[in-house]
């Protein structure tokens, strides 16, 4: 009889580091889960703290869908890895970076905000430059951010961190707006939701042009295959520097697109929105797809998608590219704006499928 029992307890432990193994990315976390099952206390939702390669990684699971996602604080408090069974859907090295305080491009070395012009301080090396040596992502893409919480429970697994940004002088030149933000990772029901909460503390009232960045990969069909849907009725004109004009033309691209030898680097409005307020965009390939869900605070979305790499980026923007200067142009009527001790709250989700 007993070894009828230690047969079948080890076919059990068997099963179980078969099942964690398929489930996560690495062979610590398969270990962890194991254990965790093995003493009766496995959750299906877990949040936590470990060390990869000398940096300080949270990490949430969910071990039922077998959704792994790991973000780096001390890195922008980016989320480089979403894995699904093991399968990575943020292509590397891009992950989902904030872009702040300016989303994309600025036309100059300086932006407009209350009927005022603030240059930009180049020497500072905290600002970055495109080709055409203009000003692009904002200052926040290496910032440390500290975790103020982390739980999971039943409903989720959820990670909140904070930055001040009016305690760094460096930014504080380039952006001269006190503001704190706060940044909440949640993983619930198959779904990542990123919300961004900013807090103005200055005593003017504060411009809005963030984004994220998101940099998806699909891994059951070849690029050629893939297709998107566009949730928008709007196709804004850019310039060769592309940077928009102020012009726009109704949709012309198909529902779905396919991406077979189309190059976009594209800026949409007129965002096609369900009865809550937000608007879908995805791609999808044979099985596998991946759907970005914006609040309505994201106002636009921008689309890249270059030839030569298996990757396509669907990004939520709070304003087109160069709001700051389009509004002070009066090409642009709808730039937001957070008023002094007030507060701008959005969020976005993310569902992979398939995978």
């Amino acid at each position: 009889m007993t070894s009828k029992l230690s047969s079948i307890a080890a076919f059990v432990a068997h099963a179980l580091v078969r099942a964690a193994s398929r489930l996560v990315s690495t062979p610590a976390l398969a270990a962890g889960l194991l254990l965790a099952a093995a003493l009766g206390q496995a959750a299906q939702y877990t949040a936590q703290k470990v060390t990869v390669d000398g940096a300080d990684v949270v990490r949430l699971t969910d071990t039922t869908r077998g959704i792994v996602v790991s973000i780096l604080p001390g890195s922008g408090n980016r989320a480089y890895e979403l894995t699904v069974h093991g399968k990575q859907v943020l292509a590397k090295p891009g992950g989902i970076p904030l872009l702040a305080p300016w989303a994309n491009r600025l036309d100059q070395n300086a932006f407009w905000a209350n009927g005022k012009k603030y240059l930009l301080n180049p020497g500072l090396e905290t600002v970055h430059y495109d080709n055409n040596h203009l000003p692009i992502h904002g200052l926040l893409d290496k910032a440390v951010w500290t975790v103020t919480s982390l739980k999971a429970d039943g409903h989720g697994a959820v990670a909140t961190a904070q930055l001040e940004f009016w305690r760094h002088p460096d930014w504080m030149s380039q952006f001269p707006f006190a503001h704190t933000l706060t940044m909440t990772h949640r993983l619930r029901d198959g779904v990542l939701s990123i919300e961004t909460r900013i807090e103005n503390l200055s005593d003017d009232p504060m411009p809005v042009s963030i984004g994220f960045h998101p940099w998806f990969q699909l891994s059951d069909v070849p690029r050629d295959e893939w297709k998107l849907h566009l949730a928008a009725r709007e196709h804004l004109e850019l310039s060769q520097n592309k940077i928009p004009t102020g012009k726009s033309e109704p949709m012309k691209f198909p529902d779905p697109l396919s991406l077979k030898g189309v190059h976009l680097d594209d800026v949409f409005g007129g965002l096609i929105r369900d009865t809550s307020g937000e608007a879908s965009f995805s791609v999808a390939g044979n099985g596998e797809k991946v759907t970005v869900v914006l609040g309505p605070k994201y106002q636009n979305a921008v689309v890249y998608a270059p030839p030569n790499r298996d990757i396509v980026c669907l990004e939520p923007m709070s304003g087109p590219t160069n709001a700051f200067n389009m509004a002070h142009d009066g090409t642009y009527s709808s730039l937001q704006s957070i008023t002094p001790r007030g507060e701008w709250r959005e969020t976005f989700r993310i569902k992979a499928e398939g995978f």
